[in-house]
């Protein structure tokens, strides 16, 4: 058994070795008379006391600053979460009330807390609001790609405040949380959901274009977005920039080698690289200027946690200043979302490793 860390963290069991892989598919359902449902799970006691751990160091520091916890219903009405963004009720998992009225399983926890912000705290009195949550999302997934449908969600929304110090707080949260639970290897990917659309904007890529070149940035695929920026026919400069500012990926020097019409997202990322610097998380901070997020809504810096003893995000984030406004009164947001059973993993691979 692996020792209690100092400080008050969680202990880490040797036995968290078994922690499953989210890239691997399940064993197959033909061992099982009852299969259930490719990418879910069961959880054995011995995983579900570790998962438990896990959740309630995250919940202690999120509490211990400041972070109310709140509870939304895993069921929405369908209307409320494309009101959030159009491609938020990916689920994929739909029913009708006894009105005939569609639902929809929630696939991402921001839009229904915005939408509890909005409804539920009405007024504000100018004090942020801080608000932390666990639950599970659901996702639509390709058989045989080993992604999970169902996600246990750990995270925290900082709303009614705006600007760097704001973004860098909840980023520290995050890895401080992360350390109470036994990790001790994770970075944060640090960019900018506006940069790419600006400059798509600047060099006037047609709009039914520009969501196949996010999509490869989404998943990192440079090789085919200069193949389709080639394909436009842009001026050298522009695809210079919007090939070439995918590939800066490092410290804040990189900033220094980024010029042109997005300047403001550049400012930025300069201005809360500073503010982590301030917090004394800096080292732990990579800028990635091709960095996007799946879904639209936000408005600033992005964010994703990484840790290389595994090869995939363990959660992200960013700010959403108009979302909230979708359902109510406009109010600046950011926040961040952690997989609790990817956390899980890095803990057992991040143990291999000592």
């Amino acid at each position: 058994m692996r020792e209690e860390r100092s400080g008050g963290r969680s202990a880490a069991r040797s036995s968290i070795a078994r922690a499953p892989d989210p890239n691997i598919p399940p064993a197959s359902t033909a061992a099982f008379i009852h299969p259930i449902p490719p990418g879910t799970r069961d959880v054995l006691p011995d995983e579900m006391r570790e998962l438990r751990a896990i959740t309630e160091g995250l919940r202690s520091v999120f509490e211990n600053a400041g972070y109310g916890e709140v509870a939304t219903p895993a069921l929405e009405y369908e209307e409320v979460l494309r009101t959030g963004d159009a491609d938020a009720a990916g689920a994929g998992y739909r029913t009708f009330d006894e009105r005939g009225q569609v639902m929809a399983l929630r696939s991402d926890m921001t839009i229904p807390i915005a939408r509890l912000v909005a409804t539920r705290f009405p007024r504000t009195d100018g004090e942020p609001l801080r608000l932390s949550y666990l639950g599970n999302a659901y996702r639509a997934v390709k058989i045989g790609t080993g992604h999970q449908r169902e996600l246990l969600q750990a995270g925290i929304e900082l709303i009614g405040v705006a600007g760097a110090d704001r973004d860098a707080e909840v980023i520290a949260l995050a890895l401080a949380a992360l350390d109470e639970v036994g990790l001790a290897r994770h970075r944060v990917g640090l960019g900018d959901g506006a940069l790419y659309r600006t400059l798509m904007a600047a060099f006037e890529v047609p709009d039914e274009r520009r969501g196949e070149l996010l999509a490869c940035l989404a998943r990192r695929d440079l090789v085919t977005l200069g193949a389709l920026v080639r394909d436009l026919g842009l001026a050298k400069d522009a695809y210079d920039k919007l090939v070439g500012f995918p590939e800066l990926r490092g410290g804040p020097e990189i900033l220094d080698r980024a010029d042109g019409p997005a300047a403001g997202a550049l400012d930025g990322l300069r201005a809360l690289h500073a503010a982590l610097h301030d917090r004394g998380v800096a080292d732990r901070v990579i800028l990635d200027l091709g960095l996007v997020r799946e879904l639209d809504y936000y408005t600033g810096a992005v964010w994703e946690v990484y840790d290389p003893a595994v090869g995939f995000v363990l959660g992200g984030g960013g700010r959403y200043d108009d979302l909230i406004g979708r359902f109510g009164a406009s109010r600046p947001a950011c926040g961040v979302a952690l997989d609790v059973q990817r956390v899980h993993i890095a803990q057992a691979e991040e143990e291999k490793l000592q």
